[in-house]
């Protein structure tokens, strides 16, 4: 059976973890295909936006498949300066749910139905925008087994909500539900079950519409600059506005807007 299910219409790459008898928790062998998928829609030019989701209205992803991870005898030690396949089979699973090496910079959505727990709320994390059902519900449940969210779920918790909130979810393992999510940032829109999907591909289609190198442009300023001074930040800024400036989309942009027509991108 096929872990990760991928379609590609019109710009936009639609993931879906296929694994809703487990809640489409991460097994290790679903990780690698969740990596090859976006790798694949990574590096096709078709692709401008993706959108990840999990099969069924059960769960979004119930974080890893902890029945599945491999048992090792190795110590931390010696995966810990080892390449991520090495490490994984080493007993370092989490590395492989860290997509930031993947180099990503097209916008990627996470439409949230149901269950965002543990590793499945830390891949939520990495996309940039976040939509959900009004049954999805999300924990960082770690501290209640003896760990911690090992993909970087606290860091990136604070970053996407206020730390009052954050350190309350991190610390209980609480879940909180839909409502809270949004009503703290977490999400930006709620949905009925039945329309995430028609929503959450509306939202590519028109970030897919605008032109592919401006909207790359701007995921990397939003991971690039967030800790730095504003003096720095608008360096990176003014460089990659020049580096845009000339390009054929930005003439092709300010054609169309004077002719009063819609523009073709064609991302160069």
């Amino acid at each position: 059976m096929t872990n990760v299910l991928y379609e590609m219409q019109e710009g936009v790459a639609r993931l879906t973890l296929n694994r809703a008898q487990a809640h489409n928790a991460l097994s290790i062998e679903a990780l690698r295909e969740l990596r090859a998928r976006i790798g694949e829609a990574r590096d096709d030019d078709a692709v401008r936006v993706l959108v990840i989701t999990g099969a069924g209205e059960k769960a979004f992803c119930a974080g890893a498949d902890l029945k599945g991870a491999p048992a090792v005898s190795a110590s931390y030690a010696q995966g810990l300066f080892a390449s991520t396949e090495i490490a994984t089979n080493l007993g370092v699973y989490v590395r492989l749910m860290d997509l930031s090496e993947l180099q990503l910079h097209k916008p990627m959505i996470a439409a949230i139905n149901g269950y965002c727990l543990g590793g499945g709320l830390e891949l939520a994390l990495q996309c940039d925008m976040r939509i959900a059902s009004t049954t999805a519900s999300f924990g960082l449940p770690e501290a209640a087994v003896g760990s911690v969210p090992g993909v970087s779920g606290v860091h990136r918790l604070l970053r996407a909500v206020p730390a009052a909130h954050a350190m309350q979810m991190a610390l209980t393992g609480e879940r909180i539900d839909a409502t809270q999510a949004q009503q703290m940032g977490l999400v930006s829109e709620l949905c009925a079950p039945a329309d995430l999907m028609d929503r959450a591909t509306a939202l590519a289609s028109r970030i897919a519409a605008n032109a592919p190198l401006a909207v790359q442009a701007i995921k990397r300023l939003a991971r690039s600059t967030a800790h730095l001074s504003d003096a720095d930040a608008q360096q990176l800024t003014e460089l990659y506005w020049g580096t845009l400036r000339d390009s054929v989309d930005r003439r092709e942009g300010k054609e169309a807007f004077a002719q009063r027509r819609a523009p073709r991108f064609v991302g160069a």
